[in-house]
């Protein structure tokens, strides 16, 4: 894949299991299939680790950080359509034979990884009934977080659709302040600049942010909640039903009138 320059071979040390939550749930007989085929390593924002229409070369599980898929049109406009935290993985459907990559995937905040070459995911896959189940739940969270972000990205305002990114991306990155510029935001939510500067300063008048050059921090996280869309508690709740709660030091939200999945009207 252009652009990322990693090497492949054994990592030095043991891959840790404490944070991507797809690792932490397979048995260690499944996952020592992986192990000695993982490399651990940080990305920069905007590195690009799969491009659509380009063959599956390498799987990834973060521990830390958001990495975007983004539909591409043909003029080269991309639109997020999903964010993969350390709930998930990138590539794994190269497990289940899938060759070519859909979408563009983009490291948005620095994003600690482990990573292996499809083939040898592949390999584990075929030898690992657990890493197959594990690949067929998560596929069908990710298809439902795509379908939920196009409903989302059609019916609802620009406001809320911002204010649930922010909400995504805050509990990826598990901190108050986010490395986003407004310029990033407008591309990912495909809106104005100018639009997303206006609802910016609108929030911050609240009191509900701080927007600062190349950086956004969330003062008030109960009231960007509710100034998001439903569709921000639909996906967090579908994710935490379809995943054992396995990985170290995580914690369950405390859903109140947990909505049903599936599309949620305003």
């Amino acid at each position: 894949m252009k652009g990322i320059g990693v090497h492949f071979g054994p990592p030095k040390e043991r891959v840790s299991l404490g944070r991507n939550r797809l690792l932490a749930e397979l048995p260690s007989n499944d996952f020592a299939l992986l192990e000695p085929h993982l490399v651990e390593k940080t990305f920069d924002p905007g590195t690009v680790l799969q491009q659509a229409g380009e063959p599956i070369s390498r799987v990834y599980f973060p521990h830390s950080g958001i990495i975007s898929l983004l539909g591409v049109l043909p003029n080269g406009d991309a639109v997020d359509t999903a964010t993969i935290g350390r709930e998930g993985g990138l590539g794994l459907s190269a497990g289940l034979g899938a060759q070519t990559a859909f979408c563009r995937a983009v490291v948005q905040s620095p994003s600690r990884v482990s990573y292996a070459s499809a083939l040898r995911f592949a390999a584990a896959a075929a030898e690992s009934k657990a890493i197959r189940e594990m690949l067929v739940r998560y596929g069908d969270t990710l298809l439902a977080q795509v379908q939920q972000t196009v409903v989302c990205n059609t019916v609802h305002h620009l406001q809320a659709r911002l204010c649930r990114w922010l909400l995504h991306a805050h509990d990826r990155v598990e901190a108050d302040t986010l490395a986003l510029t407004q310029q990033f935001l407008s591309g990912l939510l495909g809106a104005q600049r100018t639009s997303i500067t206006m609802i910016s300063r609108l929030l911050q008048a609240e009191g509900i942010i701080d927007v600062r050059r190349g950086r956004i921090h969330i003062r008030d996280l109960n009231a960007l909640e509710r100034k998001a869309c439903s569709c921000y508690r639909v996906m967090r709740s579908l994710t935490e039903r379809n995943q054992p709660q396995a990985a170290e030091g995580f914690t369950p939200p405390e859903l109140v009138n947990e909505p049903s999945i599936g599309i949620a009207p305003d």
